[in-house]
């Protein structure tokens, strides 16, 4: 693959996996620097894009991004009980934009702001493991199959997570919606 391919696929590709980076990690420095780590990592490991097995260059690169965050959580997790440091919980001062609605008024492009907050907020919470699921699963639209190959983990396991993932969602959003009420 030559340089040109690779500016293709990041022109193809780039606002997608930025977006997914974004999310992921909850703070748009962590996101940069997530996002040029994965690019770099696809520049050393060219030759993967042209396997069988990642025929689909977005979902190796989103692949590529979420084992580099793993790596980099588990990093910091390992740091922090030798010399406790910084933490990796995403301060709340970030904000992560969404997608713009055409309204009919005021009252509900701010419901729906709203909305989307807790969604956010809620989907943010969720454990690593089913957080990151639900992101490849609604964001990026990636099947069971897909994701189960891309996280290397079985079809069942990927189908038990989002279960679990939409359970957990469905408690804290039902809380906030019924104390907002």
């Amino acid at each position: 693959m030559t340089v040109f391919e690779l500016e293709q696929i990041i022109a193809q590709y780039g606002t997608t996996i930025y977006s997914f980076c974004l999310h992921l990690t909850g703070v748009r420095e962590w996101a940069d620097e997530l996002y040029q780590d994965t690019f770099l990592m696809a520049m050393e490991h060219i030759e993967q894009l042209h396997n069988d097995e990642a025929a689909n260059p977005k979902s190796y690169l989103l692949s590529v991004a979420v084992r580099l965050w793993k790596n980099k959580r588990r990093k910091v997790a390992w740091r922090k009980r030798i010399a406790p440091e910084q933490s990796m919980d995403a301060p709340g001062s970030e904000a992560i934009t969404g997608e713009a609605y055409v309204t009919d008024s005021i009252e509900t492009e701010v419901l729906r702001t709203e909305e989307r907050q807790y969604v956010r907020r809620a989907v943010d919470a969720l454990p690593e493991k089913y957080r990151i699921v639900v992101l490849l699963y609604y964001m990026e639209e990636l099947s069971v199959a897909q994701i189960a190959s891309l996280l290397r983990v079985p079809v069942g396991t990927v189908k038990s997570r989002l279960h679990q993932a939409r359970k957990l969602l469905r408690q804290q959003l039902t809380e906030v919606w019924l104390d907002d009420n």
